[in-house]
Formats: C-alpha cells, structure tokens, sequence
C-alpha cells in the first residue's frame, strides 16, 4: 500500500466528497465554523483543482453566529443526480438533523437548505437506487451508547424520512464509524465508511452488499486504506469517497495530514485532501497508485478588489459582515459590536510570509495566524506601538515590541524547525513575527510551531493567516500572502515584500 505524499488539496480542506459531471469532477470539503460554507473545487484531472465557489454563502443557507472553533459544518456529501447537484451536510451548531441543497451549477447559486430534522447524527450521504428512492446513510448512535451508519428513505422535496432509520452496517470495530458513502457498482452496493477516530488509528474500510440497505458483509481484506503504524510522511489517512472515469476507470480521495518535527509530530495545516486509483479485485475495491498532487513551488496571493479571493473566510461570522470594499480601492475589517473580528486564508504550505499594512480608525488591528483564537500569534498595531504576542490556551505571552511609523508593514513568515533532528527540541516549524521597512525585516519575537498545531490546540481545523481587529473600521492598505513547500524556497519568500 502506497500513499501520496502530495495533496491534491493542500491546508485545511478535511472530509473530502467529489463526484463527475461528464468529463468534469467537482469536490467540496468540511469548513466548520469558517463562512462562507463548504468550498467548491473543480478538475480535469483529479490532480489540479481549481476554486468556483462556495454551497453555503448566504446567511439565510448558513447560521454559524457565534460558532464555537470546530463546531459548524461537518463532513457535506456532493452528488450530481438527474442534471441537477446536490449537497447535504451537518451544521452541528445549527440542529436538528441535516441540510439538503440543490443548484443546476456547482458554483452556485444554491437553494435555501431543507432540512431533514429527525436523522439525528452526522457525515450524511445519498444515494439514489433502481426505483429512484433516494437513500440518506448516516452516523448516528446506536442502542448502548454505540455509534454506526443508519439509513433511511428520504423526501427530497420535503426533508421528511420515508422510513424509520435502520442500522445498516456498524464496521469492523474501530471508534466512531462515521463518513458514509454508497456507490453502486455492477450486481453490489458499497458502503465506504471511516474508522478509528480521525487522528494516528483514521481507516477506509468498506463492505458490500446485494441492496442498498444491504445487508453488508465486510471486505476480507479490510482496512481498504490506513497508514496507522507506518513511517509515511502522509498520516491520519481516511473518510473516503470515490468516483468513476468517463473511461470506467475509478479513483478514491481521502483526507491525510502531513505531520513534522520529533516524536509524536505535529500537524499545522490540518487535514488535506489527497488521491489515489481505486482498483477492482473478485468485486472488491484495492487501493491504487497514489494520485500526487502537485509540490507547492512560490505561491502569492494579494487581497485586492473588488471581489475577495475565494480562499478568503472569517470565523463565527459572515465574511461579507466584516470585510468590506470601498471605491477607493481598499477593504475594511470591522464590526460594529467592538468585539475582535478575523479575516483571512488557510495556510496551504509549509512555508509562508504574509504581509500586511492595516490602519485602524479606534482600537488596535494586526496580521495574525492562527489555529482558532486560543492558539495564535498576532503582530498587534496600535497608536504607533507594535507588538507580537502569542496565545496559548490561557497564557498570553509578548514575544517582542517596538514603536513604529504609522500603518506599519505586519509580517508573519513559518521557517524551517530549529531544534537538533529526532531531539524534542524540534517543532514542525518556527513562526517569526516582526515589521518590514526600508532598511528590510525587524524581527520582534518567534515561537516554535507546535504550539500552533492540532495536536496542542485540538479540533478538526488547521492554520489560517488574515488581518484581525478591534475597531468598527480598519482599513486594510495590503495585504500579500507567499508560499512554498520547498526548503529552497523559504528564505525568499520575504524578500519581495
């Protein structure tokens, strides 16, 4: 069994569901309390993706006000079924049950959700049999506290279940049986689901059966996919979902982290999404070929108008709530309540320096990169003083500060780890905070980057880098985001700032 080393999706793109619109295929991810809500991706390839949009980008689709870190949406299932594309997830901050949308066009618009309030769980999927009876799979928990995959038939039109919900397959025995999806394939159903918790133990594995509802006997040669107990540089590897070629050829994409440093290792930029072919063995899938994704070489990403990129989100709020554009060419972070407010992008390579000139009408603003607002470093300005200050848990430490002209240039950079090789010393990376002028980089502080990692600050989320504030009106005058995931890259990726 190989595993790619390279995703096809890099940063914080989790529970990956795709499926094929003629020659296209079209893919969405887990964005939990970010908005707008589960990204939209398109390829030719399976290799390349290119962003169209987002499924949930309006507040009356996404209620995620006040949403706690990791709350939100969970894993959405994408399908496209007589012409139409459609798309259910679970806001868990939002119950009962499950949302249901549909659009004619991946990148949208999309309807107003449906809800399906009595399928209590998480991870829904659909499927449509012979007869044109959509089946809803999901995970919910069973009789004794146990949790597996319940099925029932579901009114599209109304969100109303057809039938009573059925355990239909509880797994092979690993922790929280989770991430439905049903494919049908010659005379069998498939049931893909994932196992043993998304961290070191995550599995694919897989059973078959004569219906959609089954009954499902287990592969003989399950996991389908698992790098628990291995030295490969791709981990936590599960929650599958596949698809068929236009040539009848099948391939499978899953989620993996990329952890770095000393024992046990730390994951920062969350859970991506890779590929690999799926083979066909006696009506059993095997695991292929990986599928690499292309290495990341120099990537820079500006903030600029009219329109932000799509990569651009803000957490527990409406990104079109707190970042504004105006005429003159500039956008505007601020909230009228006073409270802190984000903006910003996944990091999505190992090595990265985002920069940021931002101008606060009251209050403070900064260049900040985070996990979620227990776990950040932030170069905070305010009245002509800069500081870098990092927040761990409960600890809030001042890194470093300085007094500088106004509307300094804030920069953040990720470098290689410090510490000797295989000694606890070595981090997954360094962050180094400071300011830029003409006389080049004033570092103000660093922190090793475990501290900024899921395995310390926990969740299902990954590293984001943007501009926070405090003031109702922050005008951002730049803001640039470069990055690489070549050690050759890093040390200038800062010098054309």
């Amino acid at each position: 069994m190989l595993i790619a080393k390279n995703p096809v999706l890099p940063g914080f793109h989790p529970d990956p569901s795709i499926c094929r619109a003629g020659s296209e295929f079209y893919l969405v991810n887990s964005s939990f309390e970010y908005s707008p809500g589960v990204p939209v991706f398109r390829s030719s390839d399976l290799r390349r993706w290119a962003p169209v949009g987002h499924v949930l980008d309006r507040p009356e689709q996404l209620h995620i006000a006040g949403c706690r870190p990791s709350g939100g949406i969970y894993a959405p299932t994408l399908r496209h079924h007589r012409d139409h594309f459609w798309m259910i997830t679970t806001n868990v901050s939002d119950p009962p049950g499950q949302l249901l949308v549909t659009a004619a066009d991946p990148a949208g618009p999309w309807s107003q959700p449906i809800r399906v309030p009595d399928a209590h769980g998480i991870d829904p999927d659909l499927a449509w049999d012979d007869t044109g009876t959509c089946r809803l799979s999901w995970s919910g928990e069973l009789p004794k506290g146990r949790q597996g995959i319940l099925q029932a038939a579901l009114d599209t039109e109304t969100g109303a279940l057809l039938s009573e919900p059925a355990v239909i397959w509880r797994g092979t025995g690993g922790q929280f049986p989770e991430g439905p999806h049903l494919i049908k394939r010659g005379r069998f159903w498939y049931l893909f689901i994932a196992e043993g918790g998304t961290e070191r133990g995550h599995a694919v594995t897989v059973a078959r059966g004569p219906r959609p509802d089954g009954p499902f006997e287990p592969c003989p040669t399950n996991p389908l996919l698992t790098a628990r107990g291995t030295d490969w540089s791709t981990q936590n590897t599960g929650h599958a979902d596949v698809v068929q070629r236009p040539d009848g050829s099948w391939a499978m994409v899953f989620l993996g982290v990329r952890p770095r440093g000393s024992t046990p290792a730390w994951h920062v930029l969350g859970r991506e999404t890779f590929a690999a072919e799926l083979e066909w063995e006696d009506d059993w899938p095997r695991l292929g070929q990986p599928i690499e994704g292309h290495a990341a070489g120099p990537v820079v990403e500006p903030l600029t108008g009219p329109v932000p990129p799509h990569s651009w989100v803000s957490p527990s709020r409406h990104l079109g709530d707190v970042l504004k554009y105006d005429p003159d060419g500039h956008w505007h972070l601020g909230a009228a309540s006073h409270e802190e407010v984000f903006a910003g992008r996944r990091q999505e390579h190992f090595f990265i320096c985002a920069q940021a000139a931002v101008e606060p009408v009251s209050g403070g603003a900064g260049l900040e990169l985070r996990i979620d607002p227990f776990h950040k470093v932030t170069v905070w300005s305010e009245d002509g003083h800069v500081q870098a200050i990092a927040t761990i848990g409960d600890l809030r430490i001042a890194l470093g500060e300085t007094t500088a002209a106004p509307t300094p240039a804030l920069e953040l950079r990720t470098q290689p780890a410090e510490g000797a090789s295989g000694t606890p010393r070595q981090g997954p990376d360094v962050i180094v905070a400071g300011i830029s002028d003409r006389s080049g980089f004033r570092e103000l502080g660093r922190l090793d980057g475990r501290y900024l990692s899921t395995e310390v600050a926990g969740g299902f989320t990954g590293r984001m880098i943007g501009i926070v504030s405090d003031s109702d009106d922050a005008v951002i005058k730049s803001f640039v985001y470069r990055g690489s995931d070549q050690n050759t890259d890093w040390e200038s990726l800062g010098q054309s700032g």
